[in-house]
């Protein structure tokens, strides 16, 4: 919005209306705002959500530590919409495709989370939302992104291509085998194939066509659309396993998020990705400007949700911020890239599916259940094993500033 009105008075020359021209001024100021949000009426919200007794019923586990939370606001995730979206509809341009997509997502995700914690809250339902009504939600959200980004003309990327290369003039797929190494002559074409980066692959390029011919690309929607709702489901429901300790989440979300921030910084800037040698998404800076509301609105949550939590999020906000990585992985083409830079959210989630699989596996086999972990998601079992939830935390952030690096030296590595 802002954007709009200083780019409205920069045609007259008014003093320092330039600035909202540059993408590094308005993602800085995104992110402030953001803290802003968070931390100064995130007070506020926590003690409204007090007031109205809005607290955590807490299962005894036989954790550590575990019944004194009980009571302790939830629904906090609020905090971190607000922080997100304010920013984002005050400083970023609001036409834009990705803009508009990642807009829908949070508030879509946002309100599948609101009213599974709302029936627990209110309803004193402690299952909170079916399941299955979660799926359909997430499948939802997962059609949407998968269509637009599938089917707008304004999703494309730029490639380099050598020039000895012959193009035909209706043909807009290049293999990877046309890509060519530094120091060799290229060019840049425009394309709006189903190119998505690979690490440790030449050219750092896999194109979905490959999985079904490029004499069936028109088609590849019925690939594209599945894989991004797989996504979806998968990247929300690991952030949600993964907020079961305090700042666990917020923390690992605001790293993978910063991650995030540099790959589609360098994907939208014409020379960062000539000299990466990596796909050119032109419109795709606007990204830069929501995640870092989004990194602005994880730290800022973390003021009052890092050990011991004033407030915890809930699925309103655990649901959201997996959802939120998973679109924007998507909309920068580094969806392929997830499994290493949300290693945390991965391991979380496997920890669960291994500990129920196992356990039935066993009951089956010999009557008697088994598990491989003390319990699961993989941060209990740790708390199982006396280890105070202050550092648990404190080193799965470690883990995930680690994933974060290795992620971006894949821009280079062939």
């Amino acid at each position: 919005m802002l954007y709009y009105i200083f780019d409205y008075l920069d045609k007259f020359n008014f003093p320092g209306a330039g600035l909202f021209n540059y993408i590094s001024f308005r993602a800085a100021m995104a992110l402030l705002m953001s803290l802003f949000v968070s931390i100064h009426f995130g007070k506020r919200i926590i003690n409204k959500l007090r007031n109205q007794q809005i607290g955590e019923t807490v299962r005894d586990l036989g954790l550590s530590g575990q019944l004194e939370k009980s009571g302790t606001p939830t629904m906090g995730g609020i905090i971190i919409l607000a922080a997100i979206l304010i920013p984002t509809l005050l400083f970023a341009k609001l036409q834009n495709v990705y803009v508009i997509t990642m807009i829908i997502s949070i508030i879509w995700l946002g309100l599948i989370g609101f009213l599974d914690d709302y029936i627990k809250v209110f309803k004193k339902n402690k299952e909170g939302l079916k399941g299955r009504f979660k799926i359909i939600g997430q499948i939802g959200v997962g059609l949407i992104v998968g269509c637009i980004l599938y089917f707008s003309d304004e999703v494309v990327v730029h490639k380099r291509v050598a020039l000895n290369y012959r193009l035909k003039m209706n043909e807009a797929f290049v293999t990877q085998r046309h890509i060519q190494n530094e120091g060799e002559n290229y060019k840049w074409i425009k394309t709006d194939d189903m190119t998505t980066t690979i690490p440790f692959m030449k050219g750092n390029e896999f194109n979905y066509n490959w999985l079904i011919g490029d004499s069936h690309k028109s088609y590849g929607w019925l690939l594209f659309i599945p894989i991004v709702i797989f996504i979806v489901i998968a990247v929300s429901n690991g952030a949600n396993m993964t907020d079961g300790l305090d700042g666990l989440a917020t923390g690992s979300s605001a790293i993978i998020g910063i991650a995030l921030a540099v790959l589609a910084y360098v994907s939208s800037n014409y020379k960062f990705a000539d000299y990466l040698n990596v796909m050119y998404i032109p419109n795709a800076e606007e990204l830069v400007v929501f995640i870092s509301a989004f990194v602005g609105a994880c730290i800022g949550f973390l003021w009052y949700n890092s050990y011991p939590a004033q407030v915890f999020m809930g699925d309103t906000g655990s649901l959201a911020l997996g959802g939120i990585i998973a679109v924007f992985a998507i909309s920068i083409r580094k969806e392929l890239l997830i499994p290493v830079l949300c290693g945390i959210f991965l391991i979380e989630n496997l920890s669960v599916i291994l500990q129920v699989g196992y356990f039935k596996f066993t009951k089956k086999q010999f009557g008697e259940g088994r598990r491989i972990f003390l319990m699961a998601p993989l941060h209990h079992h740790y708390q199982k094993k006396g280890i105070h939830e202050a550092k648990i935390v404190a080193r799965f952030w470690i883990i995930a500033v680690l994933l974060a690096v290795i992620t971006i030296v894949t821009l280079k590595l062939r």
